[in-house]
Formats: C-alpha cells, sequence, structure tokens
C-alpha cells in the first residue's frame, strides 16, 4: 500500500492519499482539512484519479474540502458514517462557525456503518464505527497491511476532544479499548492531527489509556 500525507488548513488536519502502489493512478482519499487546493494540486501533478473520499468524522476541519474535489472529480463518491451524514449539510453541526465561516455541502453518496469494507484504488479498508469524539465517528483498518487510520480517536500521547457537541469521553474510551487497542500492537496507527504511532506505543505511554 502506498500512503502518502499532507497537512491541510489551520487546524493541520492530516490528509491520506492511499493507493495500492506508486503505479497505480487509482486511489483513495481521507479527510480534507479547512483547504483543499494543496490536494488538489497534488493530485494533479501526480495524475492521480482519487476515486473515494472517506471522512473519519463531520467536523468543518476535515471535511470542507469535498466541494472542491467534487468539482475536480465529478465521478468522486463521498463516504461518511450514517450518524455523521447530517454534519456536512448542516453547519451548526459540523461546527464551521468556529473556523469563522458558515459551510455546508451535498450530501454524501455513501453513507457507511460498522465491519463495511470500503474498496478504491486498489485499497480494502475495513469500517470500524468508534464514537465519543462524534457519535458517527469511524477508524478504518487494514488488517494485511497493519494499518489503522484513527480520525480524531486515537492520537499519539493522545486522545480526541469530547467537549463538543456529540462527544462522551466514556463512549470514546469504549471504542479506543474495545476495538483500537486490542489490534496487534505493531498496528501502524495515522491519526488525524499530528504524527502517526502504534498500537504498542498507545498502550505503554498513552496517559489517557493507563
Amino acid at each position: 500500500m502506498k500512503i502518502e500525507h499532507l497537512i491541510l488548513g489551520s487546524y493541520e488536519t492530516n490528509c491520506y492519499i492511499v493507493r495500492e502502489n506508486e503505479a497505480v493512478k487509482d486511489c483513495m482519499i481521507i479527510d480534507t482539512g479547512l483547504e483543499a487546493e494543496a490536494l488538489i494540486d497534488f493530485l494533479k501533478a501526480g495524475e492521480l484519479n482519487p476515486k473515494a473520499a472517506v471522512f473519519t468524522h463531520g467536523h468543518a476541519d476535515h471535511i470542507t474540502g469535498i466541494p472542491l474535489l467534487r468539482d475536480n472529480y465529478p465521478d468522486i463518491r463521498i463516504y461518511i458514517h450514517k450518524l455523521d451524514a447530517g454534519m456536512l449539510t448542516r453547519a451548526t453541526s459540523n461546527l464551521s462557525f468556529l473556523s469563522g465561516m458558515i459551510f455546508r455541502t451535498k450530501p454524501a453518496d455513501e453513507l457507511i456503518e460498522e465491519g463495511e469494507v470500503i474498496e478504491a484504488g486498489g485499497v480494502k479498508l475495513e469500517v470500524f464505527h468508534t464514537p465519543g469524539h462524534t457519535q458517527g465517528g469511524i477508524s478504518l483498518y487494514s488488517k494485511d497491511e497493519n494499518i489503522l487510520f484513527s480520525g480524531d480517536t486515537l492520537f499519539a500521547g493522545s486522545v480526541g476532544r469530547t467537549d463538543m457537541p456529540g462527544g462522551n469521553m466514556r463512549q470514546l474510551m469504549e471504542s479506543i479499548k474495545c476495538k483500537l487497542l486490542p489490534l496487534p500492537e505493531e498496528t501502524v496507527v495515522y491519526p488525524g492531527h499530528g504524527p502517526a504511532t502504534t498500537i504498542g506505543q498507545e498502550k505503554v505511554s498513552n496517559p489517557f489509556l493507563q
């Protein structure tokens, strides 16, 4: 699996461009940040063809690149968990006002749930429903590659905020301890913000998990 990483927008959201290997041009995008111009430039420079954009949750700092993606790639399919689907169309739900804007966009093309497998660009990722940061928060897992995209559920040395609408610390900790920590310790974790880590590293050093 080929994973390329951009840090987008003032909230420094991690955007991942994932494809089967270096030679393949079809790809999957995970999250887009507040400003996606650099993402579009990257895709065009590499002559990449995004087939799907999957959103780990519906906060504005992860979703506001959707219109620009759709403008440049009209056939792209937008995926989000069904419980966060309304955050694409309601500015009050996606908290875009915190960024000084009012953002809303068209509904997602695909509403996803726990256990589904998303396939695009030769990549297959299993959906883990990991609520707590938002009610429809997800993580995306590749067993074959030992890779987890954790969104804003788990970070290197920290966990997602739960003090915003839809947040619940008990729920978040249950998501992490029941669904993420049982994964192999060598699993590489690519979070929504900050550096990559591993499940094993977080087990021994993350203060929220001790």
